[in-house]
């Protein structure tokens, strides 16, 4: 699914804000990463972020 910029940069807001408060970090490649922004970038570049968008009909 292709996702607009607005609905990419909520959809890493949202997984940071996940990664900050200690969710799993899905991303193999992550490890001395500090920054939950990063890692989200990272995880939705790679397809792993577990967040679906749902739009309204059109």
């Amino acid at each position: 699914m292709e996702y607009t910029r607005f609905e990419k940069v909520r959809i890493i807001g949202a997984r940071a804000l996940q990664i900050s408060l200690g969710a799993p970090i899905l991303v193999k490649d992550a490890e001395g990463e500090m920054d939950p922004v990063k890692i989200a970038i990272k995880e939705m570049d790679q397809g792993l972020i577990p967040i679906t968008v749902i739009r309204p009909k059109a």
